[in-house]
């Protein structure tokens, strides 16, 4: 990215003044070297969300921003239904909350290493994954709606997990306002044998240890310390998300016009929330959401079952689960006012800090745990948020590395079996069912997530807590 055409603000923190149609201006977190290696799309992107009605305050972009459908992944932005504001299919994505789950399993590095071969194999055995892989449960045309309505919640009734695992799970396990009647039949039977399944792409469960703790007091608050295993999990709505994206994104297109909505790009298709399409979309997107925190709280249950069987000492509780493809319903503070605002973001996550009414009473006094996502071969974090942030970018924060090069660039460059074998020399063992979706997403392939921790870090995004590191990998 041309940095000439940005202002500084501080060594963390980049403005792209308001021009040709910009209702607000754009902001990108990041340090200079993260700035020049993004793409040219993504300053395009971020002048293009802020130019939608009803935006406030910034478009924002994270440390991990890179060129995505629409919006940057990576791009936050809210919007006001009392100023005309828009909903956009293209500002959640086609993964609807997607998003990362974290467990500890009260072990340690040196309990589970000796067996990281049975457990890797027992975890690739019991858990599907791949792109289109089922999984054994089959939903009725009941207990799907139940699902999209219920989420985790519905998961731990019908025997997936206990209610203390709904505690630490962002909405309570079940986003309110789901409305199965706005999902299609396609998008229900794209998912009907889905559930409990990691699909394909940058998805995963991994194994790790904790390597390093860089704030010893929330460390201990969260149950974190040096050399503790833990288990995190990352996957979406699969195919019913995608479908509900891909059929709002085309009816959104014809919406905008009908609206009198000039669009900046074709991508950000949109409607007035208050519109029947804005509702309905609301009304399936949460549906999505459910779906998703439903589908972790399967995975999470299928692991404990396996690790009850390899690794019977090991109790798997929650730290917490949050995701970062959704648009929510949230008051931030606008020009000295409350507003009540439809927060978008994309490729980015939630980050609440200390004292906020939504967080869960144990973690009132310290925040919410981050959770930032790495590569097979590469470091995760977790991470806290902050006060300061709902001023900086509506408590949000990165999600993850963020790419550096497209998945074809990546097949061209690496071959699946010697990434794999990389891996194992370095005790990282990885499981896939294909070779071609391990090379698409080979470690190399994404920018430094150390870098783009540290920048969210020293923005006030969120503070660093732990460094966690890949013992075991299922990769989809």
């Amino acid at each position: 990215m041309d940095i000439s055409r940005l202002t500084k603000r501080s060594d963390f923190a980049w403005e792209i003044e308001p021009r040709a149609g910009m209702r607000v201006p754009g902001v990108i977190y990041a340090d200079e070297a993260l700035i020049r290696t993004m793409d040219d799309k993504v300053y395009e992107q971020v002048c293009n969300v802020a130019k939608l009605p009803g935006i406030v305050q910034a478009s924002y972009a994270m440390p991990d921003a890179h060129w995505g459908y629409g919006f940057p992944i990576g791009g936050v932005a809210a919007f006001d239904a009392a100023k005309d504001g828009v909903v956009s299919a293209g500002g959640v994505g086609f993964d609807i909350s997607c998003g990362v789950r974290c467990l500890h399993t009260g072990l340690n590095k040196n309990d589970v290493e000796p067996l990281n071969k049975r457990l890797v194999d027992a975890l690739f055995s019991q858990i599907p994954c791949g792109l289109g892989r089922h999984g054994k449960i089959s939903l009725s045309s009941e207990d799907m709606d139940a699902m999209l309505i219920g989420g985790a919640e519905w998961a731990v009734s019908a025997g997936y997990g206990t209610t203390e695992d709904l505690e630490c799970i962002e909405e309570g396990g079940r986003m309110a306002g789901a409305n199965p009647q706005a999902v299609s039949d396609k998008a229900k039977n794209r998912q009907r044998e889905e559930m409990g399944t990691l699909g394909s792409g940058n998805h995963y469960l991994e194994v790790q240890h904790i390597t390093e703790i860089f704030d010893d007091q929330v460390g201990k608050m969260f149950g974190l310390h040096a050399g503790d295993v833990v288990v995190s999990i990352h996957c979406g709505s699969r195919g019913l998300g995608h479908q509900i994206g891909t059929e709002f994104l085309r009816a959104m297109v014809i919406a905008a016009t009908e609206h009198g909505i000039d669009l900046p790009d074709r991508e950000l298709a949109c409607a007035p929330i208050a519109s029947p399409i804005g509702e309905s979309y609301l009304g399936a997107m949460r549906a999505g959401i459910n779906c998703a925190l439903a589908n972790r709280q399967i995975i999470t249950h299928l692991t404990r079952e396996v690790l009850a069987d390899v690794l019977p000492k090991a109790t798997l509780t929650m730290l917490y689960d949050v995701s970062h493809n959704t648009c929510k319903v949230e008051e931030h503070l606008i020009d000295g006012q409350r507003k009540r605002l439809y927060v978008h973001r994309k490729g980015a996550t939630r980050a609440f800090g200390p004292g906020h009414p939504d967080l869960p009473a144990a973690l009132q006094s310290i925040g919410q745990p981050v959770l930032i996502g790495g590569t097979m071969g590469t470091a995760s974090y977790i991470l806290v948020g902050t006060k300061e942030n709902e001023a900086l970018s509506f408590s949000s924060a990165c999600h993850g590395a963020g790419r550096a090069m497209s998945r074809h660039q990546a097949t061209r460059q690496w071959r699946g079996r010697d990434v794999i074998a990389e891996l194992a020399s370095r005790n990282i063992l990885v499981r896939s069912p294909s070779m071609r979706g391990v090379a698409e997403e080979a470690p190399p392939a994404y920018k430094d997530v150390s870098a783009v921790v540290e920048a969210a870090h020293r923005a006030g995004l969120a503070r660093k807590v732990a460094r966690l590191e890949p013992m075991v990998c299922i990769k989809g």
